[in-house]
C-alpha cells in the first residue's frame, strides 16, 4: 500500500505530537523536522483538527499538541481521513471468457486489502510510540 505525501505528512505530525501530548509545537517545526511543505502540512493539520486528533493552540509558543487518546487513535483512524482504504471491487473483467479468472482475483484483491484495514485498525498510536522507543538493529 503506497500512501499519498497528505497521509504521509499526518502520520509524522500526530506521531511527533502524541510523542508529548501537552506539548505545544508549531506546524513550522514539524515541516522543518520532517522536510514537508509548511503550506501542504497546514492543510493536513486542518483536517487533523476537523477530525478533532490535534488542537490548534493560538497566540506566542502557540502551535498544535495531539488532544485523541493514543490508547485508541489507530493508525487506520489517521490514514482513513486521506486514503479512500475500504475495500473495492479490483476491477477484473466478471464476464466472458475471463469472468472465473477476474472473479478470483477480484476476491483475493479483496481480502489482501480487508487484510491491511484490519492490520492498520490494529495499530494504536501507543503501540507505535513504543515500537519507536526501541532502537533499532
Amino acid at each position: 500500500m503506497r500512501l499519498q505525501k497528505a497521509t504521509q505528512c499526518a502520520l509524522f505530525a500526530v506521531l511527533e505530537l502524541a510523542k508529548d501530548p501537552g506539548h505545544q509545537i508549531s506546524a513550522a517545526d514539524i515541516a522543518d523536522k520532517f522536510g514537508i511543505s509548511a503550506n501542504h502540512l497546514a492543510k493536513v493539520m486542518r483536517d487533523l483538527a476537523r477530525a478533532r486528533l490535534v488542537e490548534s493552540m493560538r497566540g506566542a509558543g502557540g502551535g498544535y499538541r495531539f488532544s485523541g487518546n493514543a490508547k485508541r487513535v489507530t493508525l487506520y483512524d489517521i490514514v482513513n481521513l486521506f486514503e479512500d482504504i475500504d475495500t473495492h471491487d479490483a476491477g477484473f473483467p466478471q464476464t466472458g471468457e475471463e469472468a472465473d479468472i477476474g472473479l478470483a482475483l477480484n476476491r483475493v484483491m479483496t481480502e489482501i486489502e480487508e487484510i491491511a484495514v484490519s492490520t492498520l485498525k490494529s495499530i494504536t498510536l501507543t503501540t507505535l510510540l513504543k515500537q519507536m522507543e526501541r532502537p533499532s538493529l
